[in-house]
């Protein structure tokens, strides 16, 4: 079968031909029908992301696909049957072996492509923005890099739960598309941050996926008993938080990663996964797919994630 694969540490990530893995105990085989891509992959040819697995791995964090064998003590899953998993890795070849208790049963109206989009971008959002962040209906969400993977999903959630959302994007294209997702203020990166959001009004929530001096000029236009959510730092820099500020404006820094409820409290993103599901069966939720691609062209895929020019996901199917 063909994988996408780190062979080595510090080794271009590149195709290579694998022979088929076989389920172990508590595990399932998935013919692999479609994978996400996501900034933090680009982390881990690098080293960089937090949760690289050690060399030698298949890339891939979320897949959709169909059961082809059961291992052993696996009786609540049948060969056929339509799954999602957030492996964390492995997703991008044909075939994958993955723990049967992260596999979630796929609603007949979900494709392969919107199971393999909903996972991460989505799942940290809702999380985010519902369980860490408390958005409230009537509060001001400001969401930066608004038309990329996690924050086009941020204005839609955001807009769902009651929030009125502003978002920041660069160029009328994927200004567009946030307003498309629900956006009711549009603000473009080469306008002044700071400035347009205290023209609206501010902000009581801020979701930023961008960080550097994105983060420092919403945190300037936070209001009192702002949360801020420093999601990802799509612009290379870490952002240093001026706790003097947070005291005079009673402002809380909420950090947040999806990755770590999978190990201390995975009934969390299970929740919020069946949540996201059922709105999206309700029609209430629909991904933003840019560019769909097959694995041959992944390098393809991970290069527009690369230079920003996708919106929303890119997906790749085997």
């Amino acid at each position: 079968m063909l994988a996408y694969r780190i062979q080595s540490k510090g080794a271009e990530a590149q195709l290579c031909n694998l022979p088929q893995p076989e389920p172990g105990p508590g595990e399932i085989r998935i013919r692999i029908k479609a994978c996400g891509l996501n900034f933090a992959d680009l982390l881990m040819q690098k080293g960089t992301y937090q949760d690289t697995p050690d060399a030698p791995f298949t890339q891939g964090m979320e897949i959709a696909g169909v059961v082809d064998s059961l291992g052993a003590d696996v009786t609540h899953l049948c060969p056929g049957d339509r799954v999602a998993v957030y492996s964390g890795q492995g997703g991008l070849a044909e075939f994958g072996v993955f723990d049967a208790a992260r596999a979630i049963s796929l609603p007949d109206s979900m494709s392969f492509e919107d199971a393999a989009a909903i996972q991460i971008a989505y799942g940290t959002s809702h999380i985010a923005l519902d369980h860490r962040a408390r958005l409230q209906p009537g509060e001001t969400l400001l969401v930066t890099g608004a038309a990329g993977g996690v924050g086009l999903t941020a204005v839609e959630i955001g807009k769902l739960m009651g929030a009125t959302v502003i978002a920041q994007a660069r160029g009328a294209d994927k200004l567009e598309v946030a307003r498309a997702a629900g956006a009711d203020h549009l603000i473009d990166a080469s306008e002044d941050l700071r400035e347009r959001v205290r023209e609206l009004g501010g902000a009581d929530v801020v979701y930023d996926a961008i960080g550097g001096e994105v983060f420092k000029a919403a945190f300037r236009a936070t209001n009192p008993e702002g949360r801020l959510l420093p999601i990802g730092f799509a612009g290379g820099d870490v952002p240093q938080i001026p706790a003097n500020h947070m005291l005079v404006k009673n402002l809380t820094v909420i950090g947040f990663y999806i990755g770590g409820y999978l190990k201390f409290r995975p009934q969390i993103v299970q929740n919020s996964f069946d949540t996201l599901f059922r709105w999206h069966t309700e029609g209430r939720i629909k991904p933003h797919i840019s560019h769909t691609l097959p694995l041959a062209e992944v390098e393809k895929g991970l290069q527009l994630l690369r230079d920003r020019t996708a919106t929303g996901k890119v997906v790749i199917t085997p």
